[in-house]
């Protein structure tokens, strides 16, 4: 038997600001001013985790920018 682990393909801003370390009045201005990418379903607000990813990656290399 194979046992099949589902991923969570959305997360929502709170659990986003968790996972950075940041409030949740910081993550939904960086959500809302397009710093992290995200789309809104109904009245929520969904960020895929490829979205995450990206704006860390983002931070890190304009952090490494800094330090050249």
């Amino acid at each position: 038997m194979t046992t099949v682990t589902i991923q969570r393909k959305w997360h929502t801003t709170a659990e986003v600001a968790e996972m950075l370390g940041f409030g949740l009045s910081k993550t939904k201005a960086l959500v809302l001013s397009g710093e992290i990418r995200s789309v809104k379903i109904g009245r929520n607000r969904r960020i895929r985790p490829v979205w995450v990813d990206e704006y860390v990656n983002r931070c890190a290399s304009d952090a490494e920018g800094w330090a050249a």
